[in-house]
């Protein structure tokens, strides 16, 4: 990988896919890379400053595409803040940053709109910088930002990605990430037109769980990886339960326990909330249009306008290209 040789400017683009995490019984902890992309061009231009220099870093943000108008373009922007934690580990920053984002991941919607920025203002701030974290660093810091590794990890890495935070009684010592291969399977993506904060969707979880509600995840959580990683469809309606979140949650969203049905009765192999929400995702064997037009239906039903997108499981993670 080259950079660009002025020392007063570095351009650098950084592609990443939307995610959706849990998959149903997955909860926090599993994450798919979808072929659906933002793009980010970032062009730093100096000379650097010390990062604890008084004079600021210029930031200036520009957003075109989906939802842009709900991306801030200042300092709230979950890129920058990703791009300046980065500066202060490298010790330094630009006197100036400019950044373009071509934005296709819709925000709010349960496809991982925070983690594409957090990973691509990482990435960006680290190639400019000349590369002083490597992969598994950037990696580690994401998950930090993000407090989990579901979305975090499959935006990095892409395809299917199970992660396991660190435990300081039970272990492990450090962050483990196994990254499979995606199944060969459409996946429908409809998001209704309804604001669901996520600390919304995380207090109507219970403060505990029964044994039999851990143990009706846990069983579906090993089938779901069977499902996905083996080829193996006809499980993914019951590999795709769910105890300790989905119930809650599916209240929450109108017409979204309905669609969830009407998915099923359209052939979708498998249904589940995309993250909490308000998106849900469905898995099928062609294309999807009927799955999606269902649970666009039935979320019309209860008042709400939806949006769908028919996309596959992508293998390819976030992507650096550097220029002049």
């Amino acid at each position: 990988m080259s950079m660009a040789t002025s020392a007063h400017s570095r351009t650098v683009t950084v592609s990443v896919p939307a995610t959706s995490a849990n998959l149903g019984p997955g909860f926090d902890c599993l994450g798919l890379a979808l072929d659906l992309r933002n793009e980010v061009t970032l062009t730093a231009t100096g000379p650097d400053l010390a990062y604890d220099d008084p004079r600021p870093t210029r930031y200036e943000i520009a957003v075109t595409g989906v939802d842009a108008y709900k991306v801030p373009t200042d300092s709230r922007n979950l890129l920058i803040e990703a791009a300046d934690a980065l500066f202060a580990l490298a010790g330094r920053r630009p006197s100036a940053v400019a950044v373009g984002v071509v934005n296709r991941v819709p925000v709010g919607s349960g496809l991982g709109s925070s983690s594409a920025a957090i990973v691509a203002g990482l990435l960006a701030a680290n190639a400019v910088s000349g590369a002083p974290l490597s992969d598994d660093d950037l990696l580690r810091l994401a998950v930090e930002m993000e407090g989990h590794p579901d979305n975090v990890a499959p935006a990095m890495l892409g395809g299917l990605v199970l992660g396991v935070l660190p435990d300081a009684t039970h272990g492990p010592a450090e962050l483990i990430l196994r990254r499979m291969e995606p199944p060969r399977l459409a996946v429908v993506i409809v998001l209704p037109d309804f604001p669901l904060l996520t600390a919304d969707a995380r207090a109507a979880l219970p403060p505990a769980v029964s044994r039999a509600d851990a143990i009706f995840n846990a069983s579906r959580l090993g089938l779901l990886l069977h499902a996905l990683t083996g080829n193996h469809p006809d499980c993914l309606r019951v590999a795709m339960g769910d105890r300790l979140h989905q119930p809650y949650r599916l209240p929450l969203i109108p017409g979204a326990a309905a669609a969830y049905d009407a998915a099923y009765a359209a052939g979708a192999l498998g249904v589940a909330l995309s993250r909490a929400g308000p998106s849900l995702l469905a898995f099928s064997s062609d294309a999807g249009e009927a799955i999606g037009r269902a649970m666009s239906e039935a979320f019309a039903a209860a008042g709400l306008s939806s949006r769908t997108w028919l996309l596959r499981p992508s293998a390819v993670g976030a992507q650096l290209e550097t220029r002049p």
